[in-house]
Parts: C-alpha cells; sequence; structure tokens
C-alpha cells in the first residue's frame, strides 16, 4: 500500500485531509470526523496518523474555525504534552539495576490520584537549561493570582491544584529514562493540567451545550463557543491559564526529576540540555491561508518549519525527537503519539499480565495488572506512525526506554 500523503476523507463537508488511509481507522472515529466536518464554522480539518475514537473529537485531528472554538476539539486534559531534556550521561554511566532510580523518581513525583503533601516549593529546584523551566519556575504569584479569573465552580479547588502542579497523573502519562542513537541519556515526562484542566474543560463543555446556536448541529458533544460572547472570553481564559499550569508542571517535574537523578549519582558531574516542552492538546490563533483562524491540536502537536516535537509510543516502546518541515497542508503539525488501538477495556480483556512483562521485557517498570490497559499491544506501530508522516517532520533522534514510571 501505498504511504503517499495526505488523502481526502470520504464524506466530509469541509477539507479534510488525512495521514492515515481510511481503513486503518475504526467506522466511529470516521463517523466522528465526518460530524466535525459538517459544522458550520469549520475551515478544515486535518488528520493525524494516530488518528482514534475520543470524547466529542476525535483523537489526532486538527481543527481550524473561523469565530469558533469547540471545547471537546481541545479535550478535558487541557495543555496536555511532552517534555524532555538531554543529559551528559551514557548508557555506560547507568547501572544494569534501574529499580532505585525508579523509586527516587516515584518518591520525588507523585503519581496517579496522589499529589504533594504541600505545593512545591519552587525556589529549592534548578532550572533545567532549555526545557523552559527557568521562566515557568518564576513568576509564581502573578499565575496564581489570575486563578480567581476562573470559572467560579473551581476556586474552590485552588489549593488541590497547587498540589496537583508538578504530579503526574495516570493512564498514558508517564516518566521515563531512555537512549538515543548514540546511548546518550534522555529524560522525558507526558502529563497535563490534572483535575483543575478537567473540571474547566467539563464545566465549559456543559454551558455550550445549552447555547441556542448548538441545539440543531450534528453532535452537541461538538457543541462551539462563538467569537465576541462572554461565555467564549471566559473559556478562553481559563483555558490559557489551564494549558500554562500545564506547561509549568511539566516544567516542575523535570526539575524533581532531574534532582532525583542527581541524587542517586552523587558525586557525578551530569549536565542537562536541548529541552523541547511541548502541548498536544490546546488553542491557538494562527494564519492560514492569510485567515486568522481558532486552531485545536487535540492530540497533534505544532510541526512549524524548525520547531521540535516529542512524540511517544506506548508503555516503554520509546518515542521519537523530531523537527517539523512547516508544512502547510497539515497546518503546521504532526502526531502526539502512537495512538491507541483499542480500548482500555477491551486491552485488559486481550492481554494478562505475562504480555504486559513480555512486551516491556528490558525496560525497568511496572508490571501489574494496574496499568494493563497501557500495554503496547493496545496502541499502534510508533515507527508505521512516525513514516506516515515523512512530509510533516524529520527525525532528530529515536529514544529506546530503559525506565517507566507509571501512575
Amino acid at each position: 500500500m501505498s504511504m503517499t500523503f495526505p488523502v481526502a476523507l470520504s464524506g466530509a463537508r469541509a477539507e479534510t485531509l488525512m495521514w492515515a488511509h481510511e481503513h486503518e481507522v475504526e467506522p466511529a472515529a470516521l463517523n466522528q470526523l465526518r460530524n466535525i466536518s459538517r459544522l458550520p464554522w469549520v475551515e478544515g480539518l486535518r488528520v493525524m496518523p494516530d488518528v482514534h475514537l475520543g470524547k466529542g473529537a476525535t483523537v489526532g485531528s486538527v481543527i481550524a474555525m473561523r469565530d469558533a472554538v469547540s471545547p471537546n476539539a481541545v479535550g478535558v486534559d487541557i495543555g496536555c504534552g511532552m517534555i524532555g531534556v538531554r543529559t551528559s550521561f551514557t548508557a555506560a554511566d547507568l547501572p544494569d539495576d534501574l529499580s532505585r532510580l525508579r523509586s527516587r523518581i516515584e518518591a520525588a513525583i507523585p503519581v496517579g490520584f496522589h499529589a504533594h503533601d504541600q505545593q512545591v516549593d519552587l525556589r529549592r529546584l534548578r532550572p533545567v537549561k532549555g526545557s523552559g523551566g527557568a521562566e515557568r519556575l518564576r513568576g509564581e504569584e502573578a499565575f496564581w493570582d489570575r486563578f480567581e479569573t476562573l470559572h467560579p465552580k473551581v476556586r474552590q479547588l485552588e489549593t488541590r491544584a497547587r498540589k496537583q502542579l508538578g504530579s503526574l497523573g495516570g493512564g498514558n502519562h508517564f516518566v521515563e529514562v531512555c537512549l538515543d542513537q548514540d546511548d546518550t541519556v534522555w529524560l522525558q515526562l507526558h502529563s497535563g493540567s490534572r483535575n483543575i484542566g478537567k473540571e474547566l474543560a467539563e464545566h465549559h463543555v456543559g454551558i455550550a451545550k445549552r447555547l441556542d446556536h448548538n441545539q440543531g448541529i450534528v453532535d452537541r458533544e461538538l457543541a462551539v463557543f462563538l467569537a465576541g460572547t462572554p461565555e467564549m472570553d471566559a473559556y478562553l481564559n481559563d483555558l490559557w491559564w489551564a494549558q500554562e499550569y500545564a506547561a509549568r508542571s511539566r516544567a516542575v517535574m523535570m526539575a524533581l526529576a532531574v534532582q532525583a537523578f542527581r541524587d542517586e549519582f552523587p558525586g557525578v558531574d551530569v549536565t542537562f540540555d536541548e529541552g523541547v516542552n511541548v502541548h498536544h492538546n490546546y488553542v491557538a490563533r494562527e494564519q492560514v491561508d492569510g485567515a486568522e483562524l481558532i486552531v485545536t491540536r487535540k492530540g497533534a502537536i505544532r510541526a512549524g518549519k524548525g520547531d521540535l516535537g516529542l512524540i511517544p509510543g506506548s508503555m516503554g516502546t520509546g518515542s521519537y525527537v523530531v523537527r517539523g518541515l512547516g508544512n502547510p497542508r497539515s497546518y503546521w503539525s504532526a502526531s502526539h503519539g502512537a495512538g491507541r488501538r483499542m480500548s482500555r477495556t477491551k486491552a485488559k480483556q486481550v492481554f494478562t499480565t505475562d504480555d504486559l512483562a513480555a512486551q516491556t521485557a528490558g525496560v525497568e517498570c511496572r508490571k501489574d495488572a494496574g496499568v494493563l490497559d497501557e500495554i503496547p499491544g493496545a496502541y499502534k506501530d510508533l515507527d508505521s506512525v512516525i513514516a506516515a508522516q515523512q512530509d510533516l517532520v524529520e527525525v532528530v533522534a529515536r529514544l529506546r526506554t530503559v525506565l517507566c514510571v507509571k501512575g
């Protein structure tokens, strides 16, 4: 089968270009994409090779709207994304047994539903060069002053939000130690805006569904806010804050992971640089064909010319560091990861913990039933996903995982 992309989606109203063949995408996701394309505000839709069914809008979709935005086109994990740094360590500097390093990282960064006992004291953290850490470990007071401008129903959650900043969460979120093709050690992690982002998103989705102009649309889960309305202004205010929360949280976690790494190897001079910190669930105002449109990326990264990005696989299968080629046909976008090929429920039905142990052989990580839904076999093949977007990104490094922390 030819890998020439993009291809047009059949039955779509607005121009919909796909970096995947229709036969590779589950029918429910194709229907979801066609529904998105039929919204009157959509100027165009781009579909990444990691595409799969999502809540409301499809994961792996890039939607350009005129004077409108759909909260579910971003998703509930506002600002979810990746951060990675390259270290001066090599594989030869690591011990054969990485269990102690994993325990140290797990002790420093709460996972799952857990949070820090107290808000992280940013003054004791050393920012990581190039990761966006320096600026995001400053300006804390002004950032939290904006909390009072958020949706009234979340204001009682400030203490929880403060304690969750710098914590990992669960699901497909992770912290990993990886090696590149030169056996250089990288640290990377995947996380988002935790409970506060979810609460904000769900409140605004509820508001959008009740607006008159959304009553006749093809799918109420795709309800939109319209430019120039107080509802859209309120949503964007909260969204910009949550996106910044997610980016700050990743910077804090990376600083904590770096400190754990240093503590594990006391007296060893190790440096950290070449940071990448990118959203893959977010909103941006961008120029498309000479017009300013509102672009939502749900499971997609920006891949403008020269933009660095991280595209992870599943648990323990590594990642790609990529550089954007600036392809305007994709709205300057690329995939955010491998993408699921089966639901969490089906993964638990199909696979066993023995399968998990086999598929994560050689990786220091959890291998119990609590993370079975994250087994590599539940995801698409990352190398194939990268191959499908050769016109969108160029590969800078292929990272293979040696340690994975999961919630």
